[in-house]
């Protein structure tokens, strides 16, 4: 890729940060747009001659750089990089400072994709499991595709607004709408990711790609990390949709298998997605009233702002649901569940 391109994944991304609340890193690079065709260093090097797509739906490489400072802030390294995330203001000689003295870490960092873990989404999961046991009072089976470190597959231990005011963890979104109030339980739960991580192992990885000038995100992230180390959760390296062939091959009796997945289909590459609603229709056709099959779906789909969320549950017969609109990272839901037809995991690409 070429120089103007990597620069305008940056631009790019300042954009996104910006719309999403985070004015911090959306002034950092915007600052490492304009100064790293100029910056000396084999970081910006490396970041100028990028050999693949920069870009935010390739490899991230703005939040690569961007997860690499923050890692150096969070464990202490560079304090001076540490006061000026502190101030909230860009210090260019800081900022260059810190590319040239951790050149190896930031090199390092580099070489691995994004990886983050937003349980403010649990918000609309949560909600979500509420309005399926309003229709149908079995135990939950959950399987989640893309579920990186786990940290979503715990919902059932987290609180949504004022309804479990002793949850150490308790998600309080900008909510519109009438809130499920259904009562749900979660029997089993499980997931697939391409490079799973380890919330324990990798705390500091998942802790750095979260915003550095997003207090309630970093408290929710912190909280879901200890809750997690209590609470372990299952998560398969491999692709979704052979996972999801061998997990639905026989519906579990005497359950709701929910199938769910936050703005993470959307990065499926086209055979996964395909695989991933082959097997869900084939676990479909042999569902009844004691062995059902639920899909939720929050991704981006083109239609509004923020994400679609979707759900299609199979008792025997079809039904689907346009739950509404949620913010990517949780900070507002929209629940107005509509019945609607012609949903489909494919769908959630847009």
């Amino acid at each position: 890729m070429s120089a103007a391109e990597v620069i305008r994944a940056f631009r790019d991304q300042a954009s996104a940060c910006a719309r999403l609340g985070s004015p911090l890193t959306a002034a950092l690079c915007t600052h490492l747009a304009d100064t790293l065709p100029e910056q000396r260093g084999a970081v910006a090097e490396r970041v100028i001659g990028w050999p693949g797509n920069p870009a935010t739906q390739a490899d991230s490489l703005p939040l690569r750089l961007a997860g690499a400072l923050h890692a150096l802030v969070l464990s202490g390294t560079d304090k001076n990089l540490g006061h000026m995330y502190k101030t909230g203001k860009i210090d260019g000689t800081v900022l260059s400072n810190a590319l040239m003295t951790h050149a190896d870490f930031i090199l390092d960092w580099l070489g691995t994709a994004p990886q983050t873990n937003e349980v403010g989404r649990s918000a609309v999961i949560i909600a979500a499991a509420r309005f399926l046991a309003g229709k149908i009072d079995l135990p939950l089976h959950t399987l989640e595709l893309g579920a990186s470190a786990g940290l979503n597959l715990n919902f059932a231990h987290y609180g949504l607004h004022d309804d479990s005011p002793n949850r150490a963890l308790r998600l309080c979104p900008d909510w519109h709408g009438i809130m499920p109030s259904a009562s749900f339980r979660v029997a089993k739960s499980e997931g697939v990711d391409l490079r799973p991580i380890d919330p324990v192992k990798d705390r500091l990885r998942l802790m750095a790609y979260c915003w550095a000038d997003q207090d309630q995100r970093l408290a929710r992230l912190t909280a879901a990390l200890d809750l997690a180390a209590q609470f372990p959760t299952r998560v398969t390296a491999g692709d979704a949709g052979a996972w999801l062939h061998e997990r639905l091959a026989h519906p579990a009796h005497g359950a709701t298998t929910l199938v769910f997945h936050t703005v993470a289909a959307q990065y499926f590459p086209p055979d996964t997605l395909a695989s991933c609603e082959a097997a869900l229709q084939h676990a479909a056709a042999q569902t009844d009233h004691a062995t059902v099959l639920a899909h939720l779906g929050m991704e981006q789909d083109g239609l509004g702002e923020g994400a679609g969320v979707t759900l299609r549950l199979w008792d025997g017969k079809l039904r689907e649901w346009q739950l509404g609109r949620a913010d990517f990272h949780g900070r507002w839901v929209q629940w107005q569940p509509e019945p609607r037809k012609g949903l489909g995991l494919i769908a959630a690409r847009g």
